[in-house]
């Protein structure tokens, strides 16, 4: 089970890349690359997958993601559907950390965001109003050009670098290993997982979607994941139920059955333990009803 190296073309007339994609697959494999990547979601709202952390995204979503930081974008199941209207849509930049010079960000002046480079490996989320602040500057980047698009970067991870309005989305950084004839693999086991999910899915059925045997694939899913796949399941289903609170207005318990668990009780449980909130307190702060 490898990520997809996803190879990234930056143009000779520019130092690095600006993509402007829409629609629900603005890429939904598991990957990585070296460049270090800093995206902005206009519109869309799923489950994203950085390093071993599962959670989910809505639009106003900033993250930094750090260099070969593994990760993936899911939009939700009625985006993919035949009559839907529904569209994701993000600003995606990516950089080398050397693509001003090898020894650019070592200066003194530059110690800040050079530090930053560094923890965004471990990926970072932009909260609070900093994050609207940095959207329009990013704007003010995609129409750029000529020496200002590298003082608008410049700009932007600086100010990322001294908000105090960031969080890690993983404890610490784990590596990728970058064998890459497995990559298949893991992207199976996770779509298989995200279209089956609010349903029993037998530890032999998954098992079979990685070719292993049961045994050997708990070994497998959790050294490369380093958690167990029923762990892995448990956040899925937590992180769609979280959507369901927040956009949907239904009961609790609906929101339980409706997101694969099988009684209240371990709904709760597990909500808690994963969320820190229950479904009710996570609701009462969230939830927005419609007009």
């Amino acid at each position: 089970m490898k990520p997809h190296l996803l190879k990234v073309s930056i143009e000779p007339e520019t130092s690095f890349n600006i993509r402007l994609n829409k629609g629900a697959n603005f890429y939904n494999q598991w990957h990585f690359h070296p460049e270090i990547e800093l995206i902005y979601i206009h519109q869309g709202r799923g489950t994203r997958f950085i390093g071993n952390n599962v959670s989910r995204f809505d639009a106003n979503e900033l993250m930094l993601i750090g260099s070969n930081l593994d990760h993936m974008w899911r939009c939700d199941p009625e985006y993919f559907r035949k009559d839907s209207t529904l569209t994701a849509e993000v600003t995606v930049i990516y950089f080398h950390r050397s693509f001003l010079g090898d020894r650019f960000f070592d200066s003194p002046e530059l110690a800040t965001i050079n530090n930053l480079l560094e923890k965004a490996k471990r990926g970072i989320k932009l909260t609070g109003g900093a994050r609207f602040e940095l959207r329009d500057l990013i704007a003010q980047l995609v129409k750029a050009t000529g020496t200002l698009k590298i003082v608008l970067l410049l700009t932007i991870l600086e100010k990322i670098a001294n908000t105090q309005e960031k969080e890690f989305v993983n404890a610490m950084y784990h590596p990728v290993d970058f064998e890459e004839d497995e990559a298949n693999r893991l992207n199976r086991i996770f779509h298989h997982t995200l279209t089956n999910f609010q349903r029993t899915i037998p530890l032999e059925e998954i098992a079979g979607i990685a070719n292993l045997t049961p045994k050997a694939f708990c070994r497998y899913f959790k050294s490369k994941t380093r958690k167990t796949y029923y762990n892995f399941l448990l956040e899925v289903r937590v992180a769609h139920a979280c959507n369901l609170l927040v956009s949907k207005d239904n009961t609790i318990y609906s929101v339980c059955y409706e997101s694969g668990f099988n009684n209240i009780s371990n709904f709760n449980r597990y909500f808690k333990k994963i969320t820190g909130k229950t479904p009710f307190t996570y609701r009462r702060e969230h939830y927005v009803a419609d007009d």
